[in-house]
């Protein structure tokens, strides 16, 4: 049985990779706006860049997608691990149970940032994270997703949102762990994407420290793009 759940486990996080892969900013830009969002603004394939580049409508349905398949990717691992749940709960296949929908979340997040597709350079990993995040604690999840969208209502500044929601989403968990026996796996999960969300952030912040980030509803021009840097075209 545990050669069995491994496997199933290694599986899901390949899927979960590939699922984050799927490079819908891209994807929706070119259909929409039919241009490569990674030319203008942040050369991201976010939903902030997206907005920017094609609008309200495409920005809405790339954040819904890139949402889907970070909790598509905790789902297929909880199906492909089912039936194997009445193990016992002091057992190392328990422990597998638990934490394969995090590694499942956090290889989405990690195929949206570096996707194989993309010569792996992807985006920033938000709205995958939080996608994961609703399939993991749909609670913890509406809390983070009301404080961010406060955070990008008051400033607009989306960067900072987003980084003070994923840091949220660690704070909430901390309690949550300790007084309400949350798994300390979805902890990890938060404490990970949280670290991954402000390293991903860090041209952000700068821009942000010295006050040249750009507001939601700027416009941009082509992006500057490093030379010699693939991908990005």
């Amino acid at each position: 049985m545990i050669a069995s759940m491994i496997w199933r486990t290694v599986a899901a996080i390949v899927i979960g990779y590939l699922l984050g892969s799927i490079p819908w900013g891209v994807i929706v830009g070119r259909r929409v706006a039919k241009v490569d969002v990674r030319d203008y603004g942040s050369g991201k394939m976010g939903t902030t860049n997206v907005l920017r580049v094609a609008g309200k409508k495409a920005a809405i349905l790339v954040a819904f997608l890139d949402v889907f398949k970070g909790a598509l990717a905790v789902g297929i691992c909880w199906l492909m691990l089912l039936g194997e749940y009445s193990v016992s709960i002091h057992s190392f296949e328990w422990w597998l149970l638990r934490i394969a929908p995090v590694l499942a979340a956090l290889a989405a997040v990690a195929g949206h940032n570096w996707p194989v597709f993309l010569k792996f350079r992807g985006g920033r990993g938000v709205a995958t994270f939080y996608g994961g995040l609703v399939a993991l604690s749909p609670v913890v999840a509406l809390v983070t997703g009301l404080v961010a969208v406060l955070g990008a209502t008051l400033t607009r500044f989306m960067s900072l949102a987003s980084i003070v929601g994923a840091v949220t989403a660690y704070v909430i968990l901390i309690p949550l762990t300790i007084v309400n026996k949350f798994p300390i796996e979805y902890l990890l999960y938060a404490l990970m994407g949280t670290v991954i969300i402000i390293l991903t952030h860090r041209d952000n912040i700068g821009r942000l420290l010295a006050g040249r980030e750009r507001r939601l509803g700027e416009r941009v021009g082509v992006a500057r793009i490093p030379s010699g840097k693939p991908g990005m075209r």
